[in-house]
């Protein structure tokens, strides 16, 4: 028979081993974040800070020498590029702005050929390519997180505050999103008005 206070014990113990595990993305960014670490590098001369009108200034920079075009919305704006499997793709991005300073880039990349019948440019392949485009731009450590049943799957590396998301957004484009997390979280938690 087991003792009453035995069994105390051992409960809260199990309770402790279980709330003491933490996924590998949560080890991750509780490093990253404590490192101290700033990085803000996006793209193109673009960086998570700028403000709202050196976003727009660079933008109309890269615009007049042909390297950007406005997309096919009102706010986006659109780069043409060779993802690494040499197909072209179009990338079409506009931030999100927290006191007029950049804190959320978020892209939408698709294969410029893309057809439901083409195998070869399936959002699987986007996904990957994309991923192998990033880690060009922002170096290797890309960690794949999913669901028990791989039906969400995740690619996420994080250099200090910045945390980069890659995923299937549609069943013909990927979506980008780089964040500065703290500023991120802080909005979250804050009540909205």
């Amino acid at each position: 028979m087991i003792r009453p206070w035995l069994l105390k014990y051992v409960s809260i113990g199990l309770v402790a081993l279980l709330f003491s595990c933490k996924s590998d993305y949560q080890k991750l960014e509780e490093r990253e974040l404590a490192s101290g670490k700033k990085v803000n590098e996006l793209f193109l001369g673009l960086e998570l800070g700028m403000t709202r009108k050196d976003f727009f200034q660079t933008c109309w920079d890269l615009n007049k020498e042909g390297i950007l075009t406005n997309g096919p919305t009102e706010l986006s704006v659109e780069y043409s590029l060779t993802l690494p499997s040499g197909n072209p793709a179009k990338m079409r991005f506009y931030p999100q702005f927290e006191e007029d300073k950049i804190y959320l880039m978020p892209a939408e990349i698709t294969y410029e050929n893309w057809a439901p019948w083409n195998e070869e440019l399936s959002v699987e392949n986007l996904r990957a390519d994309v991923v192998k485009l990033m880690e060009s731009w922002y170096g290797p450590g890309f960690l794949e997180i999913s669901d028990p049943d791989q039906s969400k799957v995740v690619f996420v590396k994080m250099d200090g505050n910045r945390r980069i998301r890659v995923f299937k957004k549609h069943i013909s484009s990927v979506r980008v999103e780089i964040s500065d997390l703290p500023t991120e979280k802080k909005l979250k938690a804050s009540p909205q008005s």
